[in-house]
């Protein structure tokens, strides 16, 4: 593959190739992908088309997906919201359409086969998992594709949450998952995607991706700092509730936890990710900061 396609966004293979990346990649064939959508609450994506293969990320309910092709029970596809490229199971792949109308604001909900909360509940949704919503009977949003969902945990799929931070702090305790981007468990670029997408803005999946696409960074140092900055470390990114406090899913803590940054810093300089290599800013971030639209968190 050239060195300036990036693999994990890249949907080539030896054998096979995106149509579009005619003329850039070497494969046997190229093939038009068809649209699916993730019809399960989650679904793994790995780089292997094996079970036992590393969880690169994951993709939830409502997410739309370009499949290319299907074996063996796994397809490779690409995930449309941040164009991530891999394995997901074969059975976790429904019709593109309907599309989605609402997603999930709760950190989960449960999907029922009625609408009523006394009724064994058939799956659990996490926070982002979207679906479409069929008919509203009562408290509860009837699925088009079946079961029914507290309306009260969900919201139009347009709207955003005002405060990526307090989103963030909502999730504290949350166990650490590589690759995981559910409320069952976050990694560290998870979190901060998971966070901002709720916010309304796009986000990369990786660190590396976010630490080159979000943002705007700022001079070296660590005074000056806002709720909502991204700290970047050489494969680790946290998010600054205020001036001091970092929030951040990290294998030390095997959680979302919060601490103080210089605590931080000089943890990872000394065991893992070595010295900040930079801080952003985002442009909702430096707007709040300006307008005094936020409260510094007074959580611990």
């Amino acid at each position: 593959m050239p060195p300036d396609l990036d693999p994990r966004l890249t949907p080539a293979r030896p054998d096979l190739a995106d149509i579009r990346l005619r003329g850039q990649v070497e494969a046997e064939r190229f093939v038009e992908g068809r649209p699916a959508r993730i019809a399960v609450p989650s679904a793994p994506l790995r780089r292997r088309p094996d079970v036992a293969a590393g969880l690169d990320t994951e993709a939830v309910m409502g997410d739309a997906v370009t499949v290319y092709d299907v074996r063996d029970g796994f397809a490779f596809a690409q995930i449309a919201r941040d164009a991530y490229v891999g394995y997901l199971p074969e059975a976790a792949l429904g019709p593109a359409d309907p599309a989605p109308t609402h997603r999930v604001a709760a950190l989960r909900t449960f999907v029922y086969p009625a609408p009523d909360l006394k009724r064994p509940p058939i799956a659990h949704l996490s926070l982002g998992a979207a679906f479409a919503a069929q008919a509203r009977e009562g408290e509860y949003w009837r699925l088009a594709r079946g079961g029914s969902v507290f309306a009260g945990h969900a919201v139009p799929l347009g709207h955003t949450e005002p405060d990526a931070a307090a989103l963030a702090e909502r999730l504290v305790g949350t166990p650490y998952l590589w690759g995981g981007r559910t409320t069952l468990g976050l990694d560290c670029s998870g979190l901060v995607q998971l966070c901002l997408e709720s916010a309304g803005l796009p986000c990369p999946r990786d660190a590396d991706q976010q630490e080159r696409a979000l943002g705007t960074a700022l001079p070296p140092g660590l005074d000056g700092l806002c709720r909502g900055d991204l700290v970047f470390w050489k494969g680790h990114v946290g998010m600054m509730l205020d001036a001091e406090r970092l929030i951040h899913a990290n294998g030390h803590h095997m959680a979302v936890a919060v601490e103080p940054l210089a605590v931080a810093v000089a943890r990872i300089a000394e065991k893992s990710f070595g010295a900040v290599t930079s801080i952003r800013r985002l442009a909702m971030t430096a707007d709040l900061a300006e307008t005094g639209a936020f409260t510094p968190s007074t959580a611990s």
